[in-house]
Formats: structure tokens, C-alpha cells, sequence
């Protein structure tokens, strides 16, 4: 069903909402890390109506997307769902999501609130991020396992360098503990963004060399393949 267009309000969040009468649910989610080498940054999870979504595949991300895919701050996407009454649990992780590492969380749904949705930047990238969209929260009590991609926000150049973290600043953000884990003096990947949409991310480059060449990430260690995480969702009886 197409989406309605953007009220003021939910202009200002980067969100669409219509509304939505269904049954609460206890929920307790699973979110893990299958990477060898990437870091997830503080983890947003949140249910809500299912006509809103944190962001839309093939559209330009929005400025409250945006600071979580390139920084890691999930500040203004979490006031954004709060603004629409959805429930929500912010960085249950307490801090970075290791490789390999899993976290869990309980959630209780509000009447409506039948859409689950998460992300997280991707460290090091420049603007990557796991992404579940508006995944349906089934009725039938039980165990559902879902494989998250890795997107692209399509706000920032994928150079592959140390530095930035804002909105706008090109550059990884390089956070402890990933200081000594990303290299430094890489003369950058590219200059340019090819796609200035949300999409599937193209994936770390990388080279072998941490103080000279092209980049400033690993070939070997923080490249990926799709998918990047696990999600385990538990719907209560």
C-alpha cells in the first residue's frame, strides 16, 4: 500500500505514521553480531504502527537517520518514535555490540504497536547500518529468527579514512576500542557518493596496509558478507 505523504510533524522526524488498533505483546529480542570484525554501535529498537518506518529503501535517508548512520547517535531517531507513541529500548548493549557478541532485551507493545524496527552504525564505515523495517510482529505466540543486511544511509562517501563521526564531516568515526584496530594515512577510496540513497551497503574495501595506501580498514578482517545480524524475536503466550 502506498504511504501517505509526510505531515509537518513527521517531516520534522524523518517518519511516516497512520494509525493502527492491534493487541499488545511481550516480546523479548535477540540481536547478534555474525561479523569477524565490524562493531555495532548503541542498538535502537523499537515497535510501532505499521505504516511507519525509520527509513525507506531507495529514498534519501532522513537527518535523524543520518546522524545514526554515520556517528552512531540514535538520539533523534529514538525522541522521533517517542513523538508517535511507539515503545522502544535504546542501546541494550550499554555501548558497542562486539563481534560475535549477542544482546537481549525484553519490549512490552502497546495496543497498535505491531511493526518492530532496528538499526545500528556499522563501525568502521562511513555510513553503514543494520536495518530491520517495519518487520510485522506475529500473533501466534513463538520463536522467529530474522538475517539482517547491512545498508548504505547514502549521506556520506564511502573514503575509508580515519575521522568525522558528524553528520556532513566525511571520515570513520574511530571510537575506543577500534584506535588500534583501524589503520591511519589511507589516501581515500573515493570522494564521491554514487547513490544518494538508502540501499544495500556495498561493503568495506579495505587494503593491507594500516599507515599508507587507499584506506584505512582491514581487507581481512573488517570486510563483510550479507547477512550481518541475527535477530531472535520471542512472542510471549
Amino acid at each position: 500500500m502506498k504511504l501517505k505523504q509526510l505531515t509537518p510533524l513527521m517531516v520534522a522526524t524523518g517518519l511516516t505514521a497512520m494509525s493502527g488498533f492491534l493487541q499488545a505483546a511481550e516480546l523479548e529480542i535477540t540481536v547478534q553480531n555474525l561479523t569477524r570484525g565490524i562493531y555495532f554501535t548503541p542498538i535502537l529498537i523499537t515497535a510501532h504502527s505499521p505504516d511507519q518506518q525509520l527509513f525507506n529503501v531507495g529514498e534519501a535517508a532522513s537527518t535523524e537517520l543520518q546522524a545514526m548512520a554515520e556517528g552512531g547517535d540514535i538520539g533523534g531517531l529514538e525522541m522521533a518514535v517517542d513523538a508517535l507513541s511507539a515503545d522502544t529500548v535504546a542501546n541494550p548493549a550499554e555501548g558497542l555490540l562486539m563481534p560475535t557478541a549477542a544482546t537481549t532485551t525484553m519490549l512490552s507493545t502497546s495496543d497498535g504497536n505491531t511493526a518492530l524496527s532496528i538499526v545500528a552504525m556499522m563501525l568502521p564505515t562511513n555510513d553503514g547500518f543494520i536495518g530491520l523495517n517495519s518487520w510485522m510482529i506475529p500473533e501466534e505466540p513463538g520463536t522467529y529468527t530474522m538475517y539482517l543486511n547491512a545498508y548504505d544511509a547514502g549521506t556520506e562517501a564511502n573514503d575509508e579514512i580515519r575521522g568525522g563521526g558528524a553528520p556532513g564531516a566525511p571520515g570513520l568515526p574511530v571510537p575506543p576500542p577500534l584506535e588500534d584496530l583501524v589503520g591511519n594515512g589511507g589516501s581515500g577510496v573515493t570522494s564521491e557518493i554514487t547513490n544518494a540513497t538508502v540501499h544495500i551497503h556495498p561493503g568495506n574495501l579495505g587494503d593491507n596496509d594500516a599507515e599508507a595506501g587507499m584506506s584505512d580498514i582491514s581487507n581481512t578482517v573488517q570486510r563483510w558478507l550479507n547477512p550481518v545480524a541475527m535477530v531472535t524475536v520471542t512472542v510471549s503466550e
